[in-house]
């Protein structure tokens, strides 16, 4: 809302300082209804509720009745502007200003454009300007509404014939006011060789962009929802919305197209005897286009696509934003001149003081002289009475220094001890510091054993009280077990005695194994008959508590090696069988 109150602004501003001012600054009694009925302009046209009372109630306190410049600007924010919705024509709003100041400050003098340009151009100034009061347009806004309405006309643009007139300008001020931009372009000085019609079609096209927020329009073929059939619209696409009407008078609109990020566009085949077709997707429908030729549908699809990318990253239009990026870059240069300026200023008040400080070294140095001059004077006459008095003291000079060489030798032969001295402490430092060093490191080594030490001796420890355990328990089970041991030693012999007979069994199976196992490499039918046989075995032995198993081929479990070669059973069977006895002799006890 800023930024629309500013626009806002510029436009009334014109539309207010068309009012008559007195020499004092201030609008007559007489001028306080034409207040008046300018702002309830303002609020038809904003669609804004009017408040008659309020103007009148807002300079009660000016027995006169005069408005001010500054006075009637509160009243405008409070009463109208901050009411202001947006849901209001902008066209219509600029046209009422445009009307009521237009007349007052409108060139006499012929002009190639017609009211309705200039007015597009008053419109478009206002967009330009700078928002600062009196309202003006730099330099850099110029060159860049002179170069739309060039590349609008089809023409070529001339820059050195503006920096020209860019000096000029420079030269007596800093831009130009939205009636001398309006003398500027109905001039034709930078449109010549262009009819009326021309400039006029540029002007509308820049104003369609800038103002309107016309990013692209054309006729093309739109096929109906109901009907199916094709039918030539003339398409506007602006930042959220593509309308389109049955010509490009605008006159009669046939609907719209309601864009958001969720939008998409895509090209589409030929087809029904129609080219350059393409597809905008949207939540609820989507629509189907045919433009003209290719270059029309890529202008299309990449415009409507670039709205939508703009849609979704929440950014302003480009001409908006490049405004805005050049309105930045303005016054990033004005602060980085304003602050070579500052530096300027600073750099030349350190000359002239340094200046000043020159002078007054240069009188110092002028005294410095005049003072040396008449020392000199006392000095040549005191080297007189000095030369006489230095050769007293040149004698006297000569045994005080041999009585100090004397000294120096004696103090020389000290010195030498006294150093041969330090060299010796420094040695001896050096190696006091490495004897340090070697008693750290064996510190560190004792620590690092006694560690140890300590680590083996809980492990000694503990070891020793598992072992005491394991005695006690071990006294335990033989205390408990004497008894059974006769009866064990009875099951034994009769366990030795069926093993024995296992055994016999057992060996005479693995001859029979390795047989079937030469059988098996040889050819698998022989291994099928082996197995055969070995199955009769199978049951022979299962009468023998199951002790032996016929060996199978294909078995990739490990197995356990005797005394006789490879075992017939895997140790997870053995533990099995040895649980299952272990149970039975439970029971039987």
């Amino acid at each position: 809302m800023v930024g629309l109150k500013e626009e806002l602004l510029k436009s009334i501003w014109h539309a207010f300082t068309a009012l008559d001012l007195d020499r004092s600054g201030k609008v007559s009694k007489s001028q306080l209804k034409a207040s008046g009925v300018l702002s309830h302009n303002l609020c038809t046209v904003l669609n804004v509720p009017h408040d008659p009372v309020a103007l009148e109630e807002h300079f009660r306190d000016d027995d006169e009745g005069p408005v001010s410049n500054q006075g009637y600007m509160p009243y405008l924010n409070k009463f109208i502007l901050e009411k202001v919705q947006g849901n209001f024509d902008k066209v219509e709003f600029n046209r009422m200003c445009w009307t009521l100041c237009a007349k007052k400050n409108l060139s006499k003098s012929p002009l190639l454009i017609s009211d309705e340009d200039a007015f597009k151009v008053w419109v478009i100034f206002n967009f330009l300007s700078e928002d600062k009061y009196p309202l003006i347009i730099v330099p850099e806004e110029i060159e860049y509404l002179l170069k739309k309405l060039t590349e609008a006309m089809g023409a070529g643009w001339q820059q050195e014939q503006f920096d020209h007139y860019k000096i000029a300008l420079n030269t007596s001020r800093e831009g130009l006011s939205a009636w001398e931009l309006i003398d500027l372009v109905g001039s034709g000085q930078f449109s010549k060789g262009m009819d009326r019609q021309t400039v006029s079609m540029a002007i509308n096209e820049v104003f369609n962009e800038l103002i309107l927020d016309v990013l692209k329009q054309g006729y093309m073929l739109k096929k109906g929802h109901k009907r199916k059939n094709w039918t030539e619209r003339w398409f506007v696409l602006k930042p959220s919305i593509i309308s389109y009407y049955v010509s490009e008078d605008l006159k009669d609109k046939k609907g719209d197209i309601i864009l958001d990020g969720n939008c998409c566009v895509e090209a589409l085949p030929d087809k029904d005897g129609k080219k350059c077709l393409f597809l905008i997707k949207c939540l609820d429908k989507s629509f189907e286009i045919s433009a003209s030729d290719k270059k029309k549908k890529q202008e299309w699809i990449q415009a409507i696509q670039t709205t939508v990318n703009l849609l979704r990253a929440g950014s302003p239009p480009p001409h908006k934003e490049a405004r805005q990026k050049r309105k930045e870059l303005r016054q990033k240069l004005l602060a980085e001149q304003e602050e070579l300026e500052r530096q300027m200023k600073e750099l030349q008040t350190a000359n002239e003081n340094k200046q000043k400080e020159l002078e007054t070294v240069r009188k110092q140095l002028e005294a410095a002289a005049a003072r040396a001059a008449e020392e000199e004077k006392k000095r040549l006459q005191t080297q007189v009475e000095l030369q006489d008095r230095f050769s007293l003291e040149l004698e006297r000079e000569k045994m005080v220094r041999q009585k100090m060489e004397e000294q120096v030798a004696q103090k020389s032969s000290e010195l030498e001890q006294y150093l041969q001295r330090v060299r010796e402490l420094e040695e001896m430092y050096k190696q006091l510091q490495e004897a340090l060093e070697d008693e750290k490191q064996a510190r560190q080594d004792e620590e690092t054993v006694r560690k140890l030490q300590a680590r083996l001796l809980e492990e000694e420890s503990a070891k020793r009280a598992e072992l005491e355990k394991w005695h006690l328990e071990q006294q335990q089970t033989i205390q408990m077990t004497e008894a059974e041991k006769q009866e064990l030693e009875n099951q034994r012999m009769i366990k030795e005695q069926a093993l024995q007979v296992a055994m016999q069994q057992l060996e005479q199976l693995e001859l029979e194994r390795k047989e079937a196992l030469e059988q098996y490499e040889e050819v698998k039918k022989k291994l099928e008959m082996a197995a055969n046989n070995t199955k009769s075995w199978k049951d022979k032995v299962a009468h023998h508590e199951g002790l032996i198993r016929l060996i199978e081929p294909g078995s990739k479990n490990p197995h356990l090696i005797t005394n006789w070669g490879p075992a017939a059973f895997t140790e997870a069977e053995l533990e099995q069988r040895e649980k299952s006895w272990k149970g039975k002799k439970a029971a039987s006890e």
